[in-house]
């Protein structure tokens, strides 16, 4: 099967990936956490994640549970660079819940009316009604970083953007929907070296695309506009929580933590503590 893009990060790797990065990933072992400024050197083990899990999957079951029967409403919007880990993520958050009220929304490109209509009118209509969850795969931020750094919105609609935006999560807020905004942010050797596994597995090769390509030859620009997006979305009723995810076991536990933290609910046991070494809010972005 001929699949496109299947070599150009390869291509990229030997060819056009800066040195120490190039060097980073040929060095490591298979287990060894690439980011220098980590707070750890190896990935997480496999017996004291599963604990972990088996915890708080518990308490999304509660979670769920009260939720049917008090009608809150929950949005989970998931946000990062290419190969952060957010599908990961949002899997192991909705594995154990009913998928007809924990579901995942991954929008794709506008068709041609919804390109007309108020930018965020498409994502208003995924919205969850009373006892539900929405997982958002990539949600109305694309236009604050993705849209931005490809030259797919305008300087003006952009503008427009964040100028609406807090007003929008406001009324979300205001309305009783419980919003959790999640950044998985990944350094550029493991995104990298993410990507050239997805690209050795042929169960994975799908997912490759030419944004990813070329999306890894502008590390810069991306890190700008998510520097911008994050410093001028990060309110008091819709804050962001970044969590840094070179490790996925501990980005996907942070992840969850983070969601039962925030939301009261029937029979809530103690949530175990946040690892602030690697979750926190935009100051735990390092570009």
């Amino acid at each position: 099967m001929d699949l496109p893009f299947v070599g150009d990060i390869t291509h990229f790797y030997k060819n056009e990936a800066p040195d120490e990065i190039r060097k980073s990933i040929e060095n490591a072992g298979a287990k060894d956490i690439l980011a220098p400024s980590y707070p750890y050197k190896k990935l997480m083990g496999r017996k004291a994640y599963d604990a972990q899990m088996e915890q708080l999957q518990l308490e999304l079951v509660k979670l769920q549970s009260d939720f049917i029967t008090s009608g809150k409403r929950l949005v989970v919007l998931f946000e990062g660079r290419d190969a952060a880990g957010k599908g990961g993520a949002i899997s192991r958050l909705r594995e154990n819940l009913n998928p007809r009220i924990a579901k995942n929304v991954a929008l794709p490109k506008p068709t041609e009316r919804e390109a007309g209509e108020w930018y965020f009118q498409r994502y208003v209509d995924h919205l969850p009604t009373k006892g539900e969850v929405r997982m958002f795969d990539r949600s109305w931020y694309n236009r604050g970083v993705v849209e931005h750094v490809f030259g797919f919105c305008t300087p003006d609609q952009r503008a427009h953007f964040f100028a609406q935006l807090p007003d929008f999560e406001r009324l979300l807020a205001d309305e009783g929907y419980h919003l959790v905004k999640i950044w998985l942010n990944v350094g550029r050797a493991e995104q990298l070296r993410r990507f050239l596994e997805r690209e050795q597995d042929p169960l994975k090769q799908w997912k490759l695309s030419w944004i990813d390509v070329e999306g890894l030859k502008k590390w810069d620009a991306y890190s700008e506009a998510i520097t911008e997006t994050l410093t001028r979305t990060h309110t008091e009723f819709a804050p962001w929580t970044v969590i840094r995810a070179d490790d996925k076991r501990r980005a996907r536990l942070e992840t969850i933590k983070s969601i039962l933290k925030c939301i009261d609910y029937k029979e809530k046991s103690e949530i175990p503590e946040i690892d602030y070494s690697i979750c926190g809010g935009p100051e735990m972005w390092n570009g």
